[in-house]
């Protein structure tokens, strides 16, 4: 049985985490984990952690660590013979360190991408709430303005996506997100991509996966 392969992604909202990483799925076969699909799917679940989460949210308090871990790390549990690749877990060193307990990671990928690209992507996104849904009136829109595509139900922007609000976000991602990508510096498994377009960025992205995985690269995605 070939080794299995365990990586994350990293990066501030807006900078294609999600986008790059169904690439990478699509592309090396890896189970893609989304933390963030997993939380929004607890809640109406009812399930221990669900419940839990919901009560800080209702609140508009940040989820703790042991509730995030307490949701992602059981979903790991299930594909424990499966490669996969994390996306928006671990966000805080906390969870990295509980993560570091339980997996060795051969793989994290940090997006560096200007606050000016980050703060026209996300005046562009709009979100269907009861799913997740991301829309961006840009590149990828809905068939009818301001409605979901398969519910019809209309679509919010975020206030943390308003432009007055970015950069306080983005302030608190560097903050949080700094010792996670010190602590993968030093473990020697952090490769950081830089840039403003998804497409050129892909590309060194593929290559560094295809030569950890040893295959040849897959023609890239042409979608932004």
């Amino acid at each position: 049985m070939a080794k299995l392969f365990r990586a994350a992604i990293l990066g501030p909202p807006g900078s294609g985490k999600g986008t790059i990483s169904k690439r990478i799925a699509q592309s090396f076969g890896l189970q893609y984990v989304s933390s963030g699909d997993y939380l929004r799917a607890g809640i109406p679940a009812n399930t221990e952690a669900g419940v839990q989460m919901k009560t800080y949210i209702e609140r508009g308090l940040s989820v703790p660590d042991h509730v995030v871990t307490g949701l992602v790390l059981p979903k790991l549990e299930q594909l424990s013979s499966h490669s996969w690749l994390l996306d928006g877990f671990p966000r805080t060193l906390a969870q990295a360190l509980v993560l570091n307990n339980v997996y060795q990671l051969d793989l994290v990928i940090s997006l560096n991408i200007p606050y000016e690209t980050l703060k026209d992507r996300l005046s562009d996104r709009w979100i269907h709430p009861a799913s997740g849904r991301v829309y961006n009136m840009s590149f990828n829109p809905p068939r009818v303005q301001g409605k979901d595509d398969i519910t019809g139900e209309p679509l919010i922007q975020h206030d943390d996506d308003k432009p007055e609000a970015l950069m306080s976000r983005l302030r608190q991602y560097k903050e949080v997100a700094k010792p996670v990508i010190d602590l993968y510096k030093t473990q020697g498994i952090l490769h950081s991509f830089s840039g403003t377009e998804t497409n050129k960025i892909w590309p060194y992205i593929n290559s560094l996966l295809s030569t950890k995985l040893n295959r040849q690269p897959s023609d890239a995605h042409q979608t932004p």
